[in-house]
Parts: structure tokens; sequence; C-alpha cells
């Protein structure tokens, strides 16, 4: 697969059932593709309806999660490609980090890259990052990583170039700041703007015939919702690490919990019924 310009995002439908045909027998080692979009115009429609799901209060800045729902689908282009060696249904989004250089507006046009690196061994499978850059008239403006684990054979120790582990951080042993009930439907209501209809989020049945009991929320919704709880600091310049644990069964009752008292600020979310069961923790360091 060459580097590809591509004019307009691509069906997320059809690239999960192309992934889905060519699954087995995949391997090899990452191709050096690159996935571009250039000049991309903000949908402002779009970016209201993005930010009412995840609760960023509407204004034209992007929320720090947003530039990740442009360039998904430029992600899963690459992944569904037959050169790239993991067979994408069945990956698990691990971890994700986003780095915000400046303030992003709706005015602001955006040149987007995806290339994959860092294919190493887990304990549990192997990994492979997803690195996603978006410039605004030469200027690097955010980055994002996001790293998926393939379940199978591993190995004790991780190899070959990846991101560094980010510090390690304990959700916070609080009060809840917010208790959510997250829907039967909210899946639906995430894929509706991100375009991410991955069966498992979608409908119980769907998520049955991928192997689970229920369906479970996006976790990038589960991290940008957890962002818009910290208030407007959190659209600005600034890093944030997601470490997902596990996934939030819909329909479910959850709790948000934060400790803002320093920098970096600590939160993330727990099951209300259970608080020992953790979904994410995020760490977010202002700029």
């Amino acid at each position: 697969m060459a580097d590809v310009t591509l004019r307009e995002s691509p069906s997320l439908a059809t690239l999960f059932a192309k992934a889905a045909l060519t699954a087995r027998g995949r391997g090899g080692d990452l191709p050096s593709t690159v996935v571009r979009r250039e000049g991309v115009v903000v949908d402002r429609d779009h970016l209201l309806a993005y930010q009412r799901v995840c609760a960023f209060g509407g204004s034209d800045d992007l929320p720090h999660t947003y530039p990740h729902v442009l360039g998904f689908p430029l992600q899963v282009a690459l992944m569904a490609d037959r050169s790239f060696p993991l067979a994408l249904p069945g990956l698990v989004h691990l971890e994700n980090t986003i780095t915000v250089h400046r303030r992003l507006t709706a005015d602001d046009r955006l040149d987007l890259a995806v290339r994959a690196e860092g294919l190493r061994r887990h304990p549990k499978g192997r990994l492979v990052d997803l690195v996603t850059e978006v410039d605004v008239e030469g200027e690097r403006v955010w980055e994002g990583r996001s790293t998926y684990l393939r379940r199978g054979a591993g190995g004790g120790e991780t190899v070959g170039p990846g991101a560094e582990p980010a510090p390690a951080a304990e959700l916070p042993e609080r009060r809840p700041a917010v208790v959510l009930r997250v829907p039967e439907g909210q899946g639906r209501a995430y894929a509706a703007v991100s375009g991410d209809v991955n069966p498992i989020h979608l409908h119980p049945l769907t998520a049955r015939a991928m192997g689970l009991s229920r369906a479970i929320a996006h976790g990038m919704w589960t991290a940008a919702r957890t962002l818009a709880a910290l208030g407007p600091g959190a659209t600005g310049p600034g890093t944030s690490h997601v470490s997902f644990a596990k996934p939030v069964l819909l329909p479910s009752t959850v709790e948000l919990v934060v400790d803002d008292r320093s920098d970096p600020v600590v939160a993330g979310l727990r099951s209300a019924r259970d608080p020992a069961v953790r979904h994410l923790t995020l760490i977010f360091t202002r700029a």
C-alpha cells in the first residue's frame, strides 16, 4: 500500500467490512504507508453534535479529542488494508495519548496524516501504535497516539520501537464528581457522530455475535466525557493520557471522579455498583 491522500473521509462501515473479509492470514512487518487528508474544513454542525454527545460546551473551540474523530477513519483505512499485519476485528484499544500544541477552532483548516509504528510483543499478544498528526499551515498543532493490542501469542518482554510508557496513575479514591447513567443507546449515539460503527458498540445482538455479553461504550467516548468534566481548561494546550481498563457495558451507571488539587489532573470512571471496577484513568497536564 503506497502513501495515500484521500479527498474525503472514507466510510467506516465499508472499511470494517473489508477488514473482516481480509482478516485471515495476515502477518509480516508494518507498512510504511502514510494516509493523509489535506485542507479539512470543520463542519460546525458536526462539531456541535460531537460536543453535545460528549457533554462539551458548544463553541467554535475544538475539544481536545475532536481531531481524533477526524483522524480515526484514516487509521481504519490503514488497518483495513491487506498490507497491515494485524487483523482489525478484535483489536483492543489499550491507551491513548493526545497533545494539543495550541488552541484549535472551527476556522482552522487541518492537514491530517496517519501512520503505524511500534509493532512489538506484549505478554498478551502484540501491540501497535497508530499515530495521527495534524498541521495547520505547516505548523504541528495536534498529535495523537492510539495503542492497540492484538491478543494471541506474545512474549514477556516488549521489543521494538514504541511509545515510552506514560507515568502510572491510580484512579483517585474520592467521592464522585458526577454519577453518569449511560443508556443502552449511547453506542449508537456516539457512532452517529464519530462514524465508528463497530458492531460491539451498537446493539446487544451484534455485540453477542462478536463474543460480548452486551454492547459496550466506545472507549474514546468515555475519554471525551471524562475530559469534558474538567471544563474549558481541558480544551486548550496540554497533554492527556488515557489508560482503558474494563469496558463500560450498556446500559450502566458509572461514577466520574476527579482529583484537580495539583497538576497533572487525574480523573477517571469507575463502576457505581462496584467501585473496585475501573473503566479508565486519565492524566491531563496543562501546557
